[in-house]
């Protein structure tokens, strides 16, 4: 058994999944969110959508970090990161405007305070300004502020976003078809967009890299951290700091940067790249996937026929995936079932228009390279080439 299964770890959700098999699937099932008819608007050529998700566990290592360094900002990042997991999905709809947000935060009154909330609460604000300056308008509608210690042990940070789209506009993933490409556009590096260099970690996994690579310490200090019920073998093994210092180096740049940060950085979003993708090249677009809950396997759940995602060229994983895979001693293949190892959003198109797209991402200095292809087959079936090895999923 995996670390990652000791922890309760589930990169597949399969119980979620079986919870939730009975539920009304929408009007596209192979359509990365699920879409309804348009019930606020009863027009039969729009839809709705609502969306949830959230920072998931990665707001435990904020909480780690502030304790340790007095530093309030990294709750700004926990903000993006909630927000930008929702959106993002919704990007792979081909929705990028127009849209309501509401956040959900649990806490602990006991041990997170006032100035945190101030500090997610106004950092959503901060990040909806930034992003309107790209002509993706989010509006912030407050939401639910919970205390509630009985149930959650430091605070848990999430949201829900509200859509109304013209149908004839969405992405439903049932344009995938043998003879496509597969564009991925990297998680990691430093876009135009944003302040330093991003690990590309997301809000995926964290549960596992922070106890891999985080020493015993944290667990003596912070019990309020983690699953006490845990076996303490799969507890902070790690031998890291939050503080240390390391560093990073892309495209010839070099950065200094703690451990705490690289797992701290905030969840990319693609949003103004795909903004101008799906304003000016739509029709060339037959698929969008998100690779977070599931990695480089998100793919299968989404295919609309019997295909082989064959995936031979993806990036070099970056530093963050190599430390926690020297750390934790995972094998690959669990490490690209868990983590999205270096590019978190993947474009399906003709061959001819993937030079576009790659240019597109390029000028927001986003790295972007054809990944993989799809072929027709008996089954769903992902191969993943290396030099050295393949894995098969």
């Amino acid at each position: 058994m995996s670390l990652y299964s000791q922890r309760g770890v589930s990169a597949q959700k399969e119980e979620v999944h079986k919870a939730t098999e009975k539920l009304d699937k929408g009007l596209y099932t192979h359509a990365f969110c699920k879409i309804f008819p348009d019930w606020l608007g009863g027009d039969p050529d729009w839809v709705n959508l609502m969306h949830a998700d959230g920072a998931g566990s990665k707001s435990i290592l904020a909480y780690l970090y502030w304790k340790e360094t007095g530093d309030i900002s990294v709750w700004k990042g926990i903000a993006k990161d909630a927000i930008a997991m929702n959106l993002d999905d919704l990007l792979c709809v081909g929705i990028f405007n127009n849209l309501l947000f509401s956040s959900t935060i649990d806490r602990n009154k006991k041990i997170i305070p006032g100035v945190v909330l101030e500090a997610i609460i106004n950092g959503s604000q901060e990040f909806f300004d930034d992003l309107k300056s790209f002509g993706v308008n989010i509006h912030y509608l407050g939401g639910e502020t919970a205390d509630v210690g009985d149930i959650v042990r430091s605070i848990a940070v999430n949201g829900t976003m509200t859509a109304r789209w013209p149908k004839n506009k969405l992405i439903s993933n049932e344009k995938i078809q043998p003879g496509d490409v597969i564009v991925g556009l990297a998680s990691f590096g430093r876009a135009n967009y944003e302040n330093e260099y991003n690990s590309g970690i997301g809000s995926n996994g964290l549960t596992s890299a922070r106890h891999d690579l985080l020493d015993k310490t944290y667990g003596t200090r912070f019990q309020e951290s983690y699953d006490t019920s845990l076996e303490p073998g799969v507890v902070y093994i790690g031998s890291h700091r939050m503080t240390e210092e390391i560093t990073v180096g892309h495209r010839g740049k070099l950065e200094q940067m703690s451990i705490g940060k690289l797992l701290l950085s905030p969840t990319r979003t693609y949003a103004p790249i795909m903004k101008s993708l799906l304003e000016n090249h739509f029709e060339d677009i037959h698929g969008l996937i998100h690779c977070s809950g599931g990695g480089q396997t998100k793919c299968l759940n989404y295919l609309p026929g019997n295909y082989r995602i064959i995936k031979d060229n993806l990036f070099k994983p970056p530093f963050i995936f190599e430390l926690i895979q020297e750390s934790s001693h995972a094998d690959d293949r669990e490490m690209y079932q868990v983590f999205n190892m270096g590019h978190r959003l993947e474009i399906f198109t003709k061959p001819t228009s993937a030079n576009a797209v790659i240019a597109l991402a390029e000028r927001s200095g986003i790295e972007a390279q054809v990944v993989g292809r799809v072929e027709a087959f008996h089954k769903k079936e992902l191969i993943l080439k290396f030099s050295n090895n393949e894995i098969i999923y």
